[in-house]
């Protein structure tokens, strides 16, 4: 009988093995599912709290803008008092024109060529329709 003892531990060692490994598995399955998931809510919350940053960007804001290449973009902003159109490209920012006056408010509609002939008349001189 007590050959039998020693057959009998080894076996229920053996059939205890696959059980904790599985659970092993399912816990870090879950703990994976649970970090993903706090990356992604974390994610979510930041993007819906963007747009409550309204005390910062009192000092600069784009008054509007013009996309003339697959990278490039023309914007008008506004730095505190001064009114600039700037050109933005990948890895370069540069000044186009520093306007002496507040350039005339262009008219609201749909984007696409009304803003860049608004733009085109402002750059002239002229003021929009």
């Amino acid at each position: 009988m007590s050959a039998a003892a020693p057959v009998a531990a080894a076996l229920a060692a053996s059939s205890a093995a696959p059980l904790s490994a599985a659970g092993g598995l399912a816990q870090t399955a879950l703990s994976l599912v649970l970090v993903l998931g706090a990356i992604f809510a974390l994610a979510w919350v930041l993007r819906r709290v963007q747009g409550f940053r309204v005390a910062g960007s009192a000092a600069l804001q784009v008054q509007g803008g013009l996309q003339v290449g697959p990278k490039e973009r023309v914007l008008w902003i506004q730095a505190g008092g001064a009114h600039l159109l700037i050109g933005v490209a990948p890895g370069r920012v540069q000044t186009l024109h520093v306007f002496d006056q507040a350039p005339p408010a262009l008219p609201v509609g749909p984007a696409g060529a009304g803003f860049s002939e608004a733009l085109r008349k402002v750059m002239r001189g002229q003021t929009p329709p």
